[in-house]
């Protein structure tokens, strides 16, 4: 024999309530007998005597000894209240802002990003990191600043990056006094290009002439295109011209160095051929050169590289992410127009970064290099880290780049930013090719594929001196004493340090605030959980001597779990003779008198319920309740065994009265209680009849079954028990009393109505027996037929074939009215085309069909039919078999083209196609093919029609879909066909449901499927069935696509994935390029040419212009091509 196992399904078990139960009753029962209460029947059924509960894990109701569960274990928690982890209660008093503390001024502080306003910050971050520019706009006068909101708020922000005490700072006055869309991204070179522009004239107006022109003087350099004859070397008149620059805008595509994009930059380009140069000197065209001269150069400067490249086939912008390379270090001495005879050595001082694939979305950070310091650090908003002696980081070769926290970033093609040390000696050809302007032996190269912007300043001579360019290198004066006062630091003028000490002291006040007030909290929750686990230590009773008070478990629990509790309150375990019933005892605890001292000491309330308050009037009550319940449960035993002898039809004695008997079943089936309840009332209500009297048994629900007196008399007293008002329910019928005579007649009159109807459809079943069943039947060429709707048979059959409680009550019409109805009015012709015919087997039958709207019938079948539904037989519309010789034969009623199924495939061998032969219906009247022809167009308008509706779109990815996917993509949905809930219900595994509307473009649901799958619209290939959609430009209707549908869709891999945030900005961004460009047509700003071109400006305007193009590529190069044919007529 094997072990056997242990049983451990009773352990930690509770006794059943059944046991306190029958304890309880036979205490009551021994009260009522004896009329006297005794401490030991207190004991007993207040369960005073219950021992004290260890460590039950749950709150045990049947035991006021029981304190369990109130609190958690000691290591445990709750997830909300007193319990609450610790962290979770810090996290409820908000953000701490200490954590917002800058740890140190000898580290800058981040800008807040707004939303998408990085391009910004980093902008703003390069000028406030250059020393000069800081300390320029630290110098504007206040008067200035009230006058001006734009600089007023950016000195303001200087100030707080300069002395705040807060780790990043808001930027938000400054931009929205800039008026800039916190959400939309732009481009920073943009943004600086405005800014200083905007600066320049801001400060204009000021007196000191530091503030006044510290743009010009740091940023402003000078430039002239020259042209120069190669006959007579003279220049053009335009080449003495100096044009200011602010920074310098350097090609990237195919160079590899700052070096080689300088050479391009300044490069001659020769004009010959049909470019030639008219010479004023030599008054005729000749051969000429045409270049771009460096006059001058700023303290500050700044080369842009071009990453963004117009592509003309496409109309959208790319970004080039290839590598490019730039020294720590620019002599810019050769590159001046008039060569400096000394070194004019730049510093790379900070390079902004693009991260990203896309030109209009992405992500801004800024490596910047503190002057006092040497140190790099990135800003990237809010977060900014020290990066060392190296703008990228440390010594080592590769770094990957920051992902930013609120800005889309592609990481399809993450950037790395490596740093090359290039030894002149050994230096590579390819990475430092058309320059050898260098003269170090050894020079810091860094390379990076995301540099977007690179800011170089002029390094301050060994003497202490101002660098400078020869004899056309131009310094403005004033400059010398902000430009290079490196290593000293710089202080705040009043006006701006008062803001910012009381903005530093507001910041330390909310600190220490946020700080008294999490002591506060802490020390408050770990005082109450003191006070809790003291008073539940004290709480049990340990001697049924001592005395003790009792407490309502729910203030109890409330209590222990609160951190603010409330007032003692045990109203709800007080009786209303302001005692302690027995009923009440699972719903209060026994408390030991230390600690209900503690308690009502420190929370007021009541009322105050003491050992001896125990409820004597309530304990006789229940005993007598008691005694009540356990007679009329005897009583209804007794009571039952003769209902169910009633029910088995046995030998009843006496006098014996009528129940309903399904009241009476009902009543049986019921549970023994203690007391009449609603379901005891009513029981002859069903078998009394309107009259009053006694309904007959033909009658709806009027069973009835005869009871001995005695059952009678307890059941009709429970009832008035229950509802002393109802005698219609309990009405007295005894077994002599007589059913009522007047709903005898109409029950009759019923029965032989339906005698006579169920006589009537047998014999439409027999009639027309293959009809009835729906059966196909053969079509022979040489006899007449007749055609009726689908519908009405499919009415009549219902009708026919239900019975009893099935029957439905179906009003057909007459077969007049039908006949009418298919009929139009103005040709008097058939409305609907015949049903298709088939071979099957060598004979002819109706093609089995749901849509078929006609259905053939015999001669015989139409005759009888309009005997019995009010037809005429001459009027019915006839119908004849003919077949063709030859397959290609167009039917007399054409209908739409047949598409070859795989259920014509699978009818191969059933279907005689070697004869050749093709069997159609021509009709009398025949069709009229103009009103179905209509009917159908605004059919299929309506169709097409649909808003906001739902089409299934499926994602496969092997090569072939799914049986049941290509089966329901196939299939033409039809609004009015019902269907199954399991077929409405039906997934097909990766699907997603889209609201679409019949307007919606191709372009649109794969933008829709592109954000549902990641598969991006150029990659996928979409079907409806085994047909491919393409054609951005066209909506669903034009594809025939309806509301329901089921597409797939397959990802060709093709191309390379990109992130749909770059898709949306160019297509918002071109879409408001050509919103101007629609403006300026319906300004009429084109003049006459508009009258004699084809384009509708108010067309273009609506938005049926956009649904019919969609693609803002397809409406730009459009416009484009009318503009051409306007300017060329």
């Amino acid at each position: 024999m094997g072990h056997q196992r242990p049983t451990t399904r009773s352990k930690n078990k509770r006794s059943r309530p059944d046991d306190n139960a029958d304890t309880t009753s036979e205490i009551l029962r021994k009260i009522l007998v004896n009329g006297d209460v005794t401490e030991d029947d207190i004991n007993q059924l207040y369960m005073t005597w219950k021992p004290v509960c260890q460590g039950c894990r749950v709150n045990t109701k049947d035991n006021p000894n029981c304190f369990c569960g109130l609190i958690p274990p000691p290591n445990g928690s709750r997830k909300s209240g007193l319990w609450q982890k610790t962290s979770e209660i810090v996290n409820s008093l908000g953000p701490d802002p200490s954590e917002d503390l800058r740890e140190s001024f000898n580290a800058p502080a981040g800008l807040k990003n707004l939303g998408a306003t990085c391009y910004a910050n980093s902008i703003l971050q390069c000028l406030f990191m250059n020393k000069s520019f800081r300390e320029g706009v630290f110098s504007i006068e206040p008067e200035v600043l009230k006058e001006q909101p734009v600089l007023d708020n950016l000195v303001r922000l200087f100030a707080q990056l300069h002395s705040s005490n807060k780790a990043f700072v808001d930027p938000a006055p400054f931009i929205q006094t800039l008026e800039l869309d916190n959400g939309v991204q732009q481009d920073s070179h943009e943004f600086l290009t405005l800014l200083l522009s905007l600066l320049e004239r801001c400060l204009s107006r000021s007196k000191d002439v530091k503030a006044r022109t510290i743009v010009q003087d740091l940023f402003r350099g000078g430039v002239s295109h020259t042209t120069k004859c190669s006959k007579c070397g003279n220049e053009s008149e335009a080449s003495s011209k100096i044009e200011d620059f602010y920074e310098l805008e350097l090609n990237v595509k195919g160079l590899k160095s700052l070096d080689e994009s300088l050479d391009d930059y300044l490069s001659v380009e020769e004009l010959e051929g049909d470019n030639q140069y008219l010479c004023e000197a030599c008054v005729t065209r000749v051969n000429a050169t045409r270049s771009i001269k460096l006059r001058s150069l700023p303290a500050v400067l700044n080369f842009q590289l071009k990453r963004c490249v117009f592509l003309p086939n496409t109309t959208m912008k790319k970004k080039i992410t290839s590598a490019f390379c730039f020294p720590g270090e620019l002599n810019m001495a050769q590159r001046l127009s008039e060569h400096s005879h000394k070194d004019l050595m730049y510093d790379l001082s900070a390079v902004l970064i693009h991260k990203g694939s896309a030109v209009d979305s992405g992500h801004y950070t800024a490596h910047i290099k503190d002057e006092n310091t040497g140190e790099w650090w990135e800003f990237d908003d809010e977060q900014v880290s020290k990066l060392g002696q190296q703008p990228f980081g440390g010594s080592a070769s590769t770094r990957e780049a920051k992902t930013a926290k609120n800005e889309p970033v592609d990481h399809s093609s993450s950037a790395k930013e490596t740093v090359v040390l290039v030894d002149e000696n050994h230096k590579d050809a390819d990475q430092l090719h058309s320059s050898d302007l260098n003269r170090d032996s050894s020079v810091k190269t860094f390379s990076s594929s995301d540099a977007y912007m690179l800011m170089y300043v002029l390094r301050q001579s060994k003497s202490g001196g101002e660098a400078t360019a020869g004899p056309s290198f131009e310094t403005k004066k004033g400059i010398n004493d902000i430009l290079y006062r490196r290593g000293t630091g710089s202080s705040l003028p009043s006006h701006l340090s008062e803001d910012v000490e009381m903005s530093n002291a507001m910041c330390l006040k909310s600190c220490e605030e946020y700080k008294s007030k999490k002591e506060s909290e802490l020390n408050c929750i770990t005082e109450r959980r003191q006070e809790v686990r003291s008073v539940l230590s004290e709480a049990p009773v340990q001697s049924l001597e001592k005395p003790y008070f009792w407490i309502s478990t729910d203030w109890l629990r409330q209590w222990a779990d609160s951190i603010i509790p409330s007032n003692i309150d045990n109203t709800t375990i007080q009786c209303l003779h302001g005692k302690v019933p027995v009923s009440m005892t699972s719903y209060m605890k026994r408390l030991s008198a230390e600690a209900w001292a503690m308690l009502s000491s420190k929370y007021d309330g009541g009322p105050r319920l003491a050992k001896d308050d125990y409820c004597i009037d309530c304990i006789f009550e229940m005993s007598r309740t008691k005694a009540r319940a356990e007679s009329y449960r005897d009583r209804r035993s007794l009571m039952k065994e003769l209902a169910e002898a009633a029910l088995a039809r046995e030998c009843l004695d006496g006098k014996l009265f009528y129940i309903s008997k399904t009241w009476l079943q009902q009543w049986l089936r019921r549970k023994n209680i203690d007391s009449p309840c609603e379901a005891d009332s009513g029981p002859t209500a069903s078998i009394r009849c309107p009259h009053s009297e006694l309904m007959p048994e033909l009658g709806p629900s009027a069973k009835r079954i005869l009871v001995p007196e005695n059952l009678w008399h307890f059941i009709h007293e429970n009832a008035m028990a229950v509802k002393p008002d109802d005698v219609v329910g309990c009405s007295t019928f005894s077994s002599d009393s007589e059913p009522c005579a007047l709903c005898s007649v109409e029950l009759k009159e019923a029965v032989s109505s339906e005698d006579t109807l169920r006589e009537f459809k047998l014999k439409q079943r027999q009639t027309h027996e293959k009809l009835a069943m729906n059966k196909n039947m053969a079509l022979y060429d040489d006899s007449r037929y007749y055609l009726l709707p689908s519908s009405w048979l499919s009415k009549w059959r219902s009708y026919i074939n239900a019975s009893g409680k099935n029957a439905v009550s179906v009003e057909l019409e007459t077969l007049d009215i039908v006949v009418d109805m298919l009929m139009c009015k103005e040709h008097s012709r058939l409305l609907e085309r015949p049903p298709d015919l088939l071979w099957k087997r060598g004979l002819i039958f109706q093609k089995a069909s749901t849509t078929d709207a006609l259905t053939i019938i015999a001669e015989d079948d139409w005759k009888l039919l309009c005997e019995d539904w009010g037809g005429i037989a001459s009027r019915g519309i006839s119908a004849r078999i003919e077949v063709n010789n030859c397959l290609e034969d167009d039917m007399v009623a054409p209908c739409e083209e047949i598409q070859i199924s795989e259920e014509h495939v699978n009818m191969h061998d059933e279907v005689n196609l070697g004869s050749s032969r093709r069997p159609i219906v021509k009709t009398s009247p025949p069709v009229c093919e103009e009103c179905i022809g209509e009917r159908e167009s605004s059919e299929l308008m309506r169709k097409l029609n649909y808003t906001n509706e739902d089409i299934c779109v499926c994602f496969v990815r092997g090569k072939e879909p799914p049986k049941s996917i290509l089966e329901a993509s196939g299939s033409i949905s039809e609004p009015n066909r019902r269907t199954s809930k399991r077929s409405r219900k039906a997934t097909y595994g990766n699907s997603v449901n889209l609201k679409v509307s019949g307007s919606t473009s191709i372009y649109q649901l794969k933008m829709m499927i592109w954000e549902s799958f990641g598969v991006i619209k150029e990659n996928q290939i979409l079907h409806k069935g085994s047909k491919i959609i393409d054609g951005e430009t066209a909506c669903l209707a034009d594809r025939n696509i309806f509301s329901g549908d089921v597409l797939w869709v397959t990802d060709s891999k093709v191309h390379e994935n990109r992130d749909i945030a770059d898709e949306l900005s160019n297509s918002n961004m071109e879409k408001s390029s050509v919103n101007n460009l629609l403006s300026a047509f319906s300004r009429n700003e084109l003049g006459p040419q508009m009258a004699r071109g084809s384009l509708d400006v108010d067309l273009l305007c609506t938005n049926c212009f956009w649904n019919c193009f969609v693609t803002q590529d397809i409406i730009t190069s459009y416009i484009l091509r009318v503009v051409a044919a306007f300017l060329v007529q």
